[in-house]
């Protein structure tokens, strides 16, 4: 039987220790995120964010709300200081001590809680120009985006040292989907120039204060590891099986834990079978669990992965209880 804590156990991972168990993951851990970051938003989740995006929902209903694709808030760089200003917020100090008590309040202390500014900001750029004019306007007119950047910047940073500072997460949390499934959507050049700055400036907070760190971008990302490992971010999530797993294993080894979803289901065949399934999770859990350093998502085969199919749930699920098999003997 563990001796453990979810939050123990999962804090040796971040702290590149062995841990008693293979540990899980749950992203909503991040407890100390805001409300008021997220704009005004319906019941169903659409609304406008606090830069004046449209939030919307596909018309399938498979997809969580996100920024509108069409009719851009900013569509010409040189135009930002025009368009884009800063919200109030109406955060005083009362303010942040009455949140992070509400927070605190509802902390599990045997499970972790982190915390993070949120703000990536490849995503920001995107969200206000799409990705044909921010991506254009990264080659065109790069000391344009790096100063709006500084602008997102100097807002993020404040929120952050504030949720440092009256949350006291356990870990910190950063995100930035920067990358497709196959390839990422800016060169290493590109990442140093414009993207790595901000990253590293938002990290500087976790490192300052003796805390660890997550980071979320999701598709091929093994690129950027050197960067990231660099700017001392401790674990990387979702690690997509689009990126070379043996490869990362092989030169990190603990400096970054990767925590996975287990084999992607859509990438198997269609007749795979339970046992296959099941196959494929024992594979992938004993390259990426040995030595520690690995954590996978926590599934619950009720609710499923709501944009993925019924089929592919059920590979998950099948999966997910492999690595149920193996989670608590693993380091036996």
């Amino acid at each position: 039987m563990p001796t453990l804590t979810v939050k123990e156990n999962f804090m040796r991972l971040l702290n590149a220790e062995i841990p008693e168990y293979i540990p899980t993951y749950n992203m909503m851990w991040s407890g100390a995120s805001l409300p008021m970051l997220w704009g005004t938003r319906n019941p169903d989740g659409t609304g406008k964010s606090i830069w004046g995006v449209d939030i919307v929902t596909d018309s399938a209903g498979l997809l969580p709300p996100m920024s509108k694709t069409s009719d851009f808030v900013l569509k010409d760089i040189t135009k930002w200081r025009d368009v884009i200003k800063y919200p109030d917020l109406g955060l005083d100090k009362s303010a942040w001590e009455a949140m992070a008590k509400e927070a605190n309040d509802r902390r599990d202390p045997n499970i972790p809680f982190g915390g993070g500014p949120g703000g990536g900001p490849f995503l920001l750029l995107m969200d206000l120009m799409g990705f044909d004019e921010g991506l254009s306007a990264c080659f065109e007119e790069p000391d344009e985006v790096k100063a709006l950047l500084d602008f997102f910047l100097d807002f993020y940073y404040d929120i952050g040292k504030n949720i440092l500072y009256y949350y006291k997460p356990d870990y910190g949390s950063f995100g930035d989907d920067l990358a497709h499934e196959r390839n990422p959507f800016v060169s290493l050049e590109m990442f140093r120039d414009i993207f790595a700055p901000y990253w590293a400036k938002i990290y500087s907070l976790y490192n300052e204060a003796g805390i660890p760190s997550t980071q979320h971008t999701c598709g091929r990302f093994d690129l950027f590891l050197d960067d990231l490992v660099e700017m001392g971010a401790n674990m990387w999530e979702p690690a997509q099986e689009s990126n070379d797993y043996a490869a990362i294993k092989a030169k990190y080894g603990r400096k970054i834990a990767l925590c996975t979803g287990g084999p992607d289901p859509r990438l198997m065949p269609l007749n795979v079978t339970e046992e296959e399934c099941r196959a494929r999770m024992r594979k992938h859990v004993e390259l990426l669990a040995a030595d520690g350093g690995y954590a996978t998502f926590e599934f619950d085969p009720a609710f499923g992965v709501p944009s993925f199919l019924e089929e592919e749930n059920k590979r998950i699920g099948w999966m997910y209880d492999e690595f149920l098999k193996m989670q608590h003997s693993f380091y036996a």
